[in-house]
């Protein structure tokens, strides 16, 4: 597989306000990068749920042997598209 786009699934009821309160993220996917457009995902995830509900995230590991996860959000990082990842 080429590039990954990491995505964040937020809980629908938390929405950033005037008082700037993050949204929960509730779970952290990867989609590919889509070959025409490199900084969008493709439509799935790697894990078959729909791109179009989920927030950029904008992470890029740092190195060789970073997660493909933001650290912080080690919990929430979807098993099942992991899986993916290590079978690309």
């Amino acid at each position: 597989m080429g590039s990954i786009i990491v995505l964040f699934e937020l809980e629908m009821d938390q929405a950033i306000g005037p008082d700037g309160v993050e949204p929960v993220v509730r779970g952290v996917h990867a989609a590919g990068a889509d070959p025409d457009a490199p900084e969008d995902p493709l439509p799935q995830t790697l894990c078959g749920l729909d791109t179009d509900a989920m927030e950029h995230s904008h992470y890029r590991p740092a190195g060789p042997g970073e997660p493909w996860y933001p650290p912080a959000l080690h919990e929430q990082r979807c098993h099942q598209c992991e899986a993916a990842l290590r079978l690309a």
